[in-house]
């Protein structure tokens, strides 16, 4: 030897190997992560959507009652014990 260490093509290959499947699985993990979001994302844009949706029901209900003097009728299942 020369003073310094020598590797092996052996070792060359492990750590290059090793090297890669870090990277690797550090890749798929911040992937997952932007999945994960993403979907969260969605989940809340949809949920608002539907909460609007049943707003805007509720209101059209009270303005047709308000206009016509009538109760508000219920949908069945509208109701939460």
């Amino acid at each position: 030897m020369s003073g310094r260490d020598e590797l092996s093509r052996a070792e060359i290959a492990k750590d290059a190997m090793q090297a890669g499947a870090e990277a690797a699985a550090s890749t798929v993990g911040e992937v997952a992560s932007i999945v994960t979001k993403a979907v969260g994302d969605v989940a809340a844009a949809v949920g608002g959507f539907a909460t609007e949706i049943f707003e805007i029901r509720d209101s059209s209900r009270r303005a047709l009652a308000e206009h016509t003097g009538a109760p508000e009728v219920e949908e069945p299942g509208d109701t939460v014990d």
